[in-house]
């Protein structure tokens, strides 16, 4: 399905295409959201409960702008971090709910942070993706003991990530150590999402959607991004739209020179592709922590 395909695709087949919940496994439509935003909170009160935490840590003055940071045990003078943002097509889920895969990362003297961002209606699409690269340049800035971040989004999150990515750091007046990607079940090209039901929060026009699709601002891989490794996952029953997206932008990187790899995850839907990241004996865990160990 090449790009494009989409636009000879009837309202209600775009629609279905850009519904996750409709093609999950164990549940359908807003019982399977329910059930994963249940998820991810619950593992992520397990983190908190029993890991060393710094919470709501405020990165900017509007009420979003806050980090949860979970540190090893025992952290050694410098340790890498894990870098999380939530998915919920931007306007659903919080940082709150973005720590559960603390647990089996911090146990391996790895920090997690969990990235909090204003979602739709309050927050819109530049905002977002200024406020996530803020978060970083903080992160650069506050934290030295910090050896290389290694950034992961899901699905909205991907998104987001994937435009960190593609960020002139000059402006922030600092360049964060970014050494891996970790892109999960994303959306790399926001045009299809103006004709879907997911714009009616985020309200954006064409122009908004184009300058934020990380598709179309994918740079030419400079030795510093060559040296970041990029990791695209996507899940067995993910949509055939959200799958083309994560193939084709994965060759995009590809072709620009970007070290990247895609790993297609068998079983998994759309929800517990990032809902496992919590498991010790997850294969995506295990992807994460040798790509750590590699950096």
């Amino acid at each position: 399905m090449s790009r494009g395909r989409w636009r000879d695709m009837a309202a209600e087949e775009l629609q279905q295409q850009y519904s996750p919940s409709r093609w999950a496994r164990r549940l359908r439509g807003d019982a399977a959201v329910r059930a994963h935003i249940e998820a991810v909170t619950a593992g992520t009160q397990r983190a908190r409960a029993g890991t060393r935490s710094s919470l709501h840590v405020p990165y900017g003055e509007a009420d979003g702008e806050r980090l949860d940071l979970y540190f090893p045990a025992e952290p050694s003078e410098t340790f890498p971090a894990f870098v999380y943002i939530h998915g919920g097509y931007w306007q659903c889920l919080s940082k709150d709910a973005s720590g559960f895969a603390a647990p089996p990362l911090v146990s391996r003297g790895v920090a997690v942070v969990a990235v909090g961002y204003d979602t739709a209606p309050k927050g819109h699409m530049d905002a977002m993706v200024l406020q996530v690269r803020r978060s970083l340049a903080f992160l650069a800035k506050q934290y030295s003991r910090i050896r290389g971040i290694y950034l992961c989004g899901h699905s909205a999150g991907a998104h987001l990530a994937a435009m960190v990515l593609c960020t002139d750091w000059t402006e922030f007046g600092v360049v964060p150590d970014i050494r891996g990607a970790v892109l999960v079940s994303g959306l790399y090209d926001l045009e299809p999402i103006l004709h879907t039901y997911v714009n009616d929060a985020l309200n954006m026009s064409w122009e908004v959607a184009q300058r934020n699709s990380p598709m179309l601002c994918i740079t030419q891989a400079v030795p510093a991004a060559a040296a970041c490794e990029v990791l695209v996952a996507v899940a067995q029953h993910d949509s055939p739209e959200f799958r083309r997206q994560s193939q084709e932008y994965s060759q995009a990187l590809r072709s620009a020179g970007w070290s990247v790899s895609l790993l297609d995850l068998a079983t998994v839907d759309h929800f517990d592709i990032i809902e496992k990241l919590s498991e010790d004996t997850y294969i995506l865990i295990q992807v994460i922590l040798n790509m750590i160990a590699r950096g």
